[in-house]
């Protein structure tokens, strides 16, 4: 019975009302606020989360999962090498020489690196450059460039470019940079316009040859690995002193906080537009229990508890947010997949690293949202139910 007169009221309470027009579209407009603040919160939280995990990907591909690198000259070698492929068997190593370069096409300059590698070995650990030898064969001083550095000088295949060397050599009475013509066999695109201008690959054996460093010696060895942020504490304990690890996520620390930082704020500011039409479910009911004063009081007088009718309006204000929540999550949801199935948003490729909007919400958000956004409607209904129910019946009798 309690229930069914509980319902019962509810149920009239949200008819349209002739006489007090207001109320309704304090409602209404309450329903509204609540479906627009989750849906931006969804579509906000999927884009922050989608845009997170795609430079993730990509700067772990090109900041390599984990790199050891020598503390002295010559402490990179085979040895150390054969020894962490004998230890860590379900790990990827590529040992490489690192040089910083000035390539020059013409009279245009651009700086960068230059790495050496076995191109076997870096493809097993660097999908992008994977990508970009298969099916070329490569001599000693050959090159893959990055797509930017290619649109910026006009390169094609079998074009030659210029490295200046950043290391000199004496010559006669002077010293001079080394300078060396490369042959360009491929170029690879990581998504990412920096690395794409700043790295180029070349062979193991061409930079042993400038650098003058011995065949079983090297600048320090790229490792490819499914959970660095494990594998970094194990390598760690078998490593000579004489040379360090560290992770990809150790040089995007500042960059990565300050998104995660990005991603909390937007979420408090979105999360206020809830808030804000939260005002709109006190108000209303507010103006609900006003107008049904003589109604609340003469139930009261015929036997309903206060508690019945606390029940009445917590439940009147809840069907309004929960009904907001549900259309929110619908159109939210809704909007993430249209913008994920079709190209209605294009992003500039040379600023960000896909040119599609990525989209991934996490149940974890998701949840959160959710939870949130009710934790705010209940909130809001419970001041008016409170005030509903502490209707001082002889007074409101009297005067009607």
């Amino acid at each position: 019975m309690k229930k069914s007169i509980v319902s019962y009221l509810v149920k009239r309470f949200l008819r349209f009302d002739k006489d007090q027009p207001f109320i309704f579209i304090s409602a209404l407009l309450a329903f509204i606020g609540i479906t627009l603040g989750v849906m931006v919160l969804l579509i906000a939280m999927a884009l922050m989360n989608g845009f997170d995990k795609e430079f993730k990907d990509k700067l772990t591909v090109m900041n390599y999962p984990l790199t050891i690198i020598p503390k002295f000259y010559g402490a990179v070698n085979s040895n150390l090498l054969m020894d962490l492929e004998a230890k860590f068997p379900h790990l990827q190593f590529s040992p490489y020489i690192q040089s910083s370069v000035m390539a020059r096409s013409g009279s245009r300059l651009e700086g960068g690196y230059l790495f050496g590698v076995n191109l076997e070995d870096e493809a097993k650990v660097n999908s992008v450059l994977a990508k970009a030898i298969t099916g070329h064969t490569f001599k000693k001083f050959d090159v893959v460039v990055g797509k930017t550095l290619k649109e910026e000088f006009n390169l094609h295949v079998n074009d030659k470019l210029m490295y200046i060397f950043t290391n000199v050599e004496p010559g006669g009475l002077s010293v001079t940079p080394k300078i060396k013509r490369f042959k360009i066999k491929s170029f690879f695109d990581s998504g990412l316009s920096a690395y794409d201008k700043a790295y180029s690959y070349t062979t193991l054996e061409a930079m042993q040859t400038i650098e003058h460093m011995a065949s079983n010696e090297y600048d320090g060895i790229h490792i490819y690995s499914k959970y660095p942020r494990k594998d970094i504490e194990k390598i760690k304990k078998v490593l000579p002193i004489s040379v360090t690890i560290k992770g990809w996520w150790e040089d995007n620390m500042n960059f990565f906080a300050a998104l995660e930082m990005e991603k909390t704020s937007l979420f408090i500011v979105l999360m206020l537009i809830i808030l804000i039409a939260s005002i709109n479910i006190i108000s209303s009911l507010l103006m609900t229990v006003m107008n049904r004063r003589g109604e609340i009081a003469l139930l009261l007088s015929l036997g309903a508890t206060t508690s019945e009718i606390k029940k009445v309006f917590l439940y009147l204000g809840i069907v309004i947010g929960i009904t907001g929540i549900l259309a929110g999550i619908v159109f939210g949801l809704s909007g993430i997949w249209l913008l994920s199935t079709f190209d209605i948003v294009s992003l500039p490729k040379d600023v960000y690293p896909t040119s599609r909007l990525p989209l991934d919400l996490t149940l974890h958000d998701f949840v959160f949202i959710v939870a949130g956004a009710f934790g705010i409607v209940v909130a809001s209904s419970y001041y008016p139910a409170k005030k509903a129910s502490e209707v001082d019946i002889l007074t409101v009798l009297r005067n009607e």
